[in-house]
């Protein structure tokens, strides 16, 4: 296990994360904005799916190898690759490279499409996030046709990410794809945590919650199912070659939601009259056969990235540099612009009082924070929960001298814009209203992409290949004079 963590630890690849680094060093507090952006780049290449798929699995002749365990793929009549979510770029090109010819047929639901991605029997498909659409729902009936034409002697390799909910937007009859993109809509303004919508989504779905899993067992083909873990509450992972028990979660893991779950998010929100009819009237009066799967035993499954792994990445990134680094949590959730106010008091408290360590440090978190937009907003912009948190963070951090924050979505898009998150320092205030930028109107309209991004403060990635929700890095040093510090 450690030489595999120490072989993925080295291993780099050519195309930076952070496409933007150089535009984003060119104002504020370039030492300690190049401190959070080279951390932050080092965590995105060690959590690379395509990267750790390569490091457990390889091809000898007709023998499929992942970690320990092997596959005679002469035996396989035919060998199908699924994949699904906002990572499902680079899993599914390791994937497509490693199998080569033995690859009957592949499917990607991406939420974004590069122009340099590669891929040699994988048709891609661009599906909706987080809002479904018409595509993703095309290439649903195609996978699901697929399955249901195979047999025992069938092979399915599934990569499964963040997102798939969405991608994968294949409703049940009587549900149509207006029902469930109105469902999401609306479940996404309402303040739900992830799970809490996922809840409702699983249970109207042809593919979610375990779904297309059922329908590989129903067809009798076997299943082998790689994972990223992207909600709050996973470990970090180990050795990522051992099969993973009980997967849960995604379109081919056990359902952790049930049907009684989905009633009470309706009900907690009081979202009952706002819903589609169809789908209120569907949860409240199914019966048990509404039920999805809780356990598939027979299948196979590999842990590639969870939660906590950034945070442990950046730890080792920081000390590595010489810098003190703590963990604050792996799970940081609730409004984003309350996160961004307490992260720059906690850089006071540590400038001033050296708790909870002494600077110069680095404060870790990851998690997934929210933002609410309620029916009577006014929404001016584009913007996301990363974006809301470095905004806030600028306005309350400017008594904490040199102090940065960096939020991202991991996988390279937050919430309707083009960015992967925010970063901002202790000056991103002061030249903000220098630039007749107001961050206070820009909070309560939502739309910090705009405002952020006039002050090079808008993190772009494009796809990552990883998807372990949010990442946000702090870096506070000692309080020290300004002047000769900035680069304006």
């Amino acid at each position: 296990m450690e030489r595999l963590e120490e072989k993925m630890k080295n291993e780099t690849t050519a195309k930076k994360k952070i496409r933007n680094t150089d535009r984003l060093l060119w104002a504020g507090d370039t030492g300690s904005k190049g401190i959070v952006l080279d951390i932050t780049e080092k965590v995105l290449q060690r959590l690379d799916a395509g990267t750790r798929i390569k490091s457990i699995m390889s091809l000898e002749g007709a023998t499929l190898r992942i970690g320990k365990k092997s596959w005679d793929l002469n035996r396989k009549r035919n060998v199908y690759l699924i994949a699904a979510g906002k990572a499902a770029n680079a899993m599914a090109m390791a994937v497509d490279e490693i199998l080569g010819d033995r690859l009957t047929r592949g499917f990607a639901v991406v939420k974004i499409a590069e122009p340099e991605d590669v891929y040699r029997n994988t048709e891609v498909f661009v599906g909706g996030h987080p809002i479904p659409n018409e595509e993703g729902l095309r290439a649903c009936g195609i996978i699901l046709d697929t399955v249901d034409r195979a047999g025992p002697e069938d092979l399915f390799i599934t990569l499964m990410s963040g997102g798939s909910s969405a991608l994968l937007s294949c409703p049940i009859s009587g549900i149509t794809l207006e029902d469930e993109k109105k469902t999401t809509d609306i479940m996404l303004k309402s303040g739900a945590g992830i799970m809490e919508i996922n809840a409702i989504r699983r249970h109207i779905s042809q593919m979610n919650g375990g779904n297309l899993a059922k329908r590989i067992r129903a067809a009798g083909a076997e299943m082998i199912g790689f994972s990223i873990f992207d909600v709050v509450g996973y470990e970090k992972t180990g050795d990522i070659g051992v099969p993973y028990p009980n997967l849960t979660g995604t379109p081919i893991g056990a359902d952790d939601t049930t049907l009684e779950d989905a009633r009470r998010v309706i009900r907690d929100y009081n979202v009952a009259d706002r819903l589609p009819k169809s789908v209120v009237d569907y949860l409240m009066n199914c019966g048990p056969e509404g039920e999805t799967v809780k356990a598939f035993p027979e299948f196979t499954y590999f842990a590639l990235n969870s939660l906590p792994d950034s945070c442990c990445y950046a730890k080792e990134a920081a000390e590595e540099m010489g810098l003190r680094a703590v963990i604050l949590t792996s799970f940081l959730e609730g409004e984003s612009r309350d996160a961004g106010t307490m992260f720059a008091s906690i850089a006071r408290e540590i400038q001033t009082y050296g708790n909870p360590v002494p600077p110069p440090c680095v404060i870790i978190s990851a998690g997934e924070t929210t933002t609410k937009i309620g029916p009577e907003s006014t929404v001016s912009g584009h913007g996301g929960p990363g974006q809301e948190l470095t905004a806030a963070f600028a306005i309350a951090a400017e008594k904490a001298p040199g102090a940065c924050m960096l939020s991202i979505d991991s996988e390279g898009t937050d919430g309707t814009s083009p960015a992967a998150g925010g970063i901002t320092d202790s000056t991103s205030y002061r030249r903000a209203r220098e630039k007749g930028i107001d961050l206070h109107e820009a909070l309560r309209t939502h739309g910090c992409y705009e405002a952020l991004s006039s002050i090079d403060g808008a993190v772009l990635t494009g796809n990552t290949g990883t998807n372990v929700c949010d990442f946000n890095l702090m870096y506070v040093p000692e309080i020290r004079r300004e002047k000769g510090e900035q680069n304006e």
